[in-house]
């Protein structure tokens, strides 16, 4: 079966077609800076064709969460050193999600004055503080056209950093409702410039960010994972004729590119719409369909052998199964994910997963 087949993207090279999805676990804490439990936990994982790590800030200004690492001081570098050395010395490869929340986030979080989006709009709902209790998003501010640039090289340094830091790649967080993805909807993004408005004008920032990545550390070390019609965190997408023209701009400016791989989050991965973002852009196309259930193994085999993808990314899965690739391979029994336990500080819902290996040693004692 294809899907358990080794695949090369850009410069990366994959001993399967299985990706672990990028995962926000809230482990690195107050500083950002990746501990022993990150490098175990990546090392663990090492066997799956891809690892892309969780969203990773690019500035202190672009911090989300609580206790989510960043790839801007020399800690921060150092501490993703060892995380990605021991993902080689397992044999994995590994790329880090550059991930700048935008209006998804608060002072009190980001440790700066102010947040930043697109426009002066608030996203909806409330965030959960470091002291535990909640907040209301708070309305960002607006970025000037000049500050648009600013935010541009930010993702690039970034980049670098993570280069330096010996990931083999990244993957643009364009997704989820984070700040490229509020760029693309015109209910985030109400600007008047040249990156609002039109769906060409509002897929800008996005080619942008990406191009200037993929010219500072190579286009075949460069990916972007988008979410087409998730609606997630008031970034809504529900005019099918205005989210096609949209991601075809956004595909029509990544193809000249020529990218490591494009990762697509969607309910239907082979609809048309994730289809057509497929052909247009031309790249290693790798899809996740299970932000809402469980991504199985059929239907990664399905979608891998089908030709409707050249890779899989999985995520619950992945957090509960370090050995997912094996024991998908060998259609063997898995572990349950303890949803309970994705968040936190501590090794519990993190590191104490077993193998398939020691899990039948334990079944047999």
């Amino acid at each position: 079966m294809k899907l358990f087949e080794p695949a090369t993207f850009g410069a990366l090279p994959l001993s399967n077609r299985i990706v672990m999805a990028p995962l926000t676990r809230t482990r690195a804490g107050e500083h950002g800076v990746p501990n022993d439990l990150l490098v175990e936990h990546y090392a663990q994982r090492a066997s799956l064709g891809l690892i892309v790590t969780e969203g990773t800030w690019p500035v202190q200004e672009g911090r989300s969460y609580p206790g989510q690492p960043g790839i801007e001081t020399d800690e921060q570098i150092a501490g993703w050193r060892r995380v990605a050395d021991a993902v080689h010395a397992a044999g994995g490869t590994i790329v880090m999600q550059l991930m700048h929340g935008g209006r998804v986030s608060h002072p009190s979080i980001a440790g700066t004055p102010r947040i930043v989006g697109p426009s002066a709009v608030a996203a909806p709902g409330q965030t959960h503080l470091a002291d535990g209790s909640k907040a209301d998003m708070p309305v960002p501010h607006e970025l000037t056209t000049a500050e648009v640039q600013d935010a541009v090289q930010g993702f690039v340094q970034a980049a670098r950093n993570a280069i330096a830091a010996g990931l083999d790649g990244v993957e643009v967080h364009g997704a989820n409702g984070y700040l490229v993805h509020e760029f693309m909807s015109s209910t985030s993004n109400t600007r008047t410039d040249q990156y609002g408005g039109s769906p060409e004008n509002r897929a800008r920032f996005a080619i942008e960010v990406t191009t200037a990545i993929a010219e500072a550390i190579g286009a075949d070390r460069t990916g972007i994972r988008l979410s087409p019609e998730h609606g997630i965190q008031g970034v809504i997408e529900n005019d099918p004729a205005d989210v096609l023209a949209t991601y075809t701009a956004l595909a029509e400016g990544l193809a000249p590119l020529g990218l490591a791989f494009v990762d697509v989050l969607h309910a239907e991965p082979t609809g048309e719409l994730v289809q057509h973002i497929r052909r247009t852009v031309g790249a290693p196309f790798i899809v996740n369909s299970g932000f809402s259930a469980l991504t199985t193994r059929d239907e990664a085999i399905a979608l891998v052998d089908g030709d409707h993808a050249d890779a899989v990314a999985a995520g619950r899965a992945a957090i509960a199964n370090p050995d997912l690739a094996h024991r998908w391979e060998h259609d063997a029994e898995l572990n349950d994910p303890r949803p309970e336990l994705f968040y936190g500080q501590g090794a519990e819902g993190y590191t104490d997963y077993p193998t398939l290996a020691e899990s039948r040693a334990t079944a047999t004692a």
